[in-house]
């Protein structure tokens, strides 16, 4: 049976989203969507887009005082999704209708995977309202063979573009998802959860030869979070995290008989202002990915 949960969300935000597709565009040329996304203002202290995007659409102010994360199936199966839903009980996507940034360096993170725990949980790009599930392989759930030791989930509004070279990182192709999040916080949080997150240093995994950004960050409500603000705050506040987080990432496929994964930028996590450019950049992507200027393919727009 379905159940339902309340969690916290963002308080007053602002953002960016498309707007509303006409409904008489048909569901199959929407790449498995049907009406699209509301464009919404961002923000004056976020990165802008291009002149050319801010030119297309008008903008308003969006608030959303709790979602609801509405889980359907149960936990461990084939059949498990996790919804979030207004309080309207219309369903939300949390890659494409949770705003980004809420300004002065704050970003929205949705956690796919609470800490210590191995279920390997994420967003259903392909999917309506891309719920959460876990990931399977041939037919069968997946899970780490370890927990891993952080919340982990998502930037919404982000996308690693898989057509997009970075000359930065060994020319590797985006992996085709959002951008993931390591929050080090202490705290164990709850699938589906939204947290108000600053991102204090990136990593360039190489998964594959696809280019997997991690963005390290805290939580605010973490009674370390006013402590840290960039990568040189990690180390003397959670000393060892860093290594501990690009070990686990380099290491977690080796049980299953894969080579390790290797990092760019000289296998070291870049600083705020790196994981701020990357943050901006895959921002970038996802708006060209909802205007359509790049074909979504199988990925669900909605």
């Amino acid at each position: 049976m379905a159940t339902v949960r309340v969690i916290p969300a963002a308080a007053a935000t602002t953002s960016c989203l498309l707007s509303r597709t006409p409904r008489s565009l048909k569901r199959g040329a929407l790449g498995g969507g049907g009406a699209g996304l509301r464009l919404f203002r961002r923000p004056a202290a976020a990165a802008p887009l291009p002149s050319s995007s801010r030119r297309s659409f008008a903008c308003s102010a969006i608030y959303r005082p709790q979602v609801k994360v509405k889980e359907e199936g149960k936990p461990e199966t084939l059949d498990y999704r996790v919804f979030l839903v207004e309080d309207s009980g219309k369903k939300i996507s949390p890659w494409h209708d949770i705003p980004l940034q809420l300004g002065d360096g704050v970003f929205n993170f949705v956690v796919e995977i609470p800490k210590e725990s191995s279920a390997k949980m994420e967003v259903a790009t392909d999917e309506p309202f891309t719920p959460i599930k876990q990931d399977t392989k041939k037919g069968n759930l997946r899970y780490y063979p370890y927990n891993i030791h952080w919340n982990y989930g998502l930037l919404p509004q982000t996308w690693e573009d898989p057509s997009f070279a970075n000359s930065e990182v060994e020319g590797a192709f985006g992996d085709n998802d959002p951008v993931d999040v390591v929050e080090i916080g202490e705290s164990r949080r709850q699938i589906g959860e939204i947290l108000k997150v600053k991102p204090l240093a990136a990593l360039a995994m190489i998964d594959e030869g696809e280019l997997d950004w991690k963005i390290i960050a805290v939580s605010l409500d973490d009674p370390k979070a006013s402590l840290v603000n960039d990568i040189d705050d990690v180390e003397k506040h959670f000393p060892g995290t860093l290594t501990a987080i690009r070990d686990w990432f380099r290491d977690y496929k080796i049980p299953d008989g894969k080579p390790a994964n290797k990092f760019g930028l000289g296998n070291k996590p870049a600083d705020k202002a790196y994981a701020l450019k990357v943050i901006s950049e895959t921002n970038e992507s996802w708006t060209k990915l909802v205007k359509r200027s790049i074909p979504p393919g199988e990925l669900s727009l909605v």
